[in-house]
């Protein structure tokens, strides 16, 4: 008998997945963004609440891996067909009802992952300067909880994480320029 997954059932497509900056998240098809030609108008991405703006926007497929990482440098993970379809202009899902976030952590960013294993690191920097580079691999096994992707001396906050290969250049500014 052969098992069925889930991921089996999902279409695999390209789909955009956009965090606001009060914690709502959606997915979309990607060609609902079509390029536009010069002089186009562009296309509303989303209806927000007042004061509410798109923080992140990224281009993945729905098998891809998404991994969370929050300014308590916690790390959390989905597939990106768990996050619920929405209208282009709809407002999205709270993330806190997709991830168990701890109290007061907030999403700082999110890194599509096809394959864990196809290498590279991830670069984590914190608003006290602490840097890190751990290995992409480190980060296969994230349970429902999320695990520690840093951690963080009193005070401290991560700031941003980014995909490296090794052998980038990574240029760090403080807020004084």
């Amino acid at each position: 008998a052969e098992i069925i997954t889930d991921e089996a059932l999902i279409k695999e497509e390209d789909v955009a997945i956009t965090l606001t900056h009060f914690g709502y998240i959606k997915r979309v098809p990607a060609e609902i963004y079509e390029s536009q030609h010069r002089g186009g108008r562009g296309i509303s991405g989303m209806s927000t609440r007042d004061e509410d703006y798109a923080e992140h926007v990224l281009i993945t497929s729905t098998h891809d891996m998404l991994l969370f990482f929050t300014d308590r440098g916690r790390v959390y993970k989905l597939k990106a067909y768990e996050i619920p379809e929405s209208s282009r202009i709809g407002r999205g899902t709270a993330v806190v009802n997709l991830l168990q976030l701890q109290p007061d952590e907030g999403i700082q960013t999110m890194i599509p992952i096809h394959d864990p294993e196809e290498g590279g690191y991830l670069f984590f920097a914190t608003e006290m300067g602490q840097v890190k580079r751990t290995e992409l691999t480190e980060f296969r096994n994230i349970h429902k909880g999320g695990i520690i992707a840093i951690a963080l001396n009193e005070g401290d906050s991560l700031i941003n994480v980014i995909r490296t290969w090794g052998d980038d250049e990574i240029l760090l500014v403080t807020a004084q320029g």
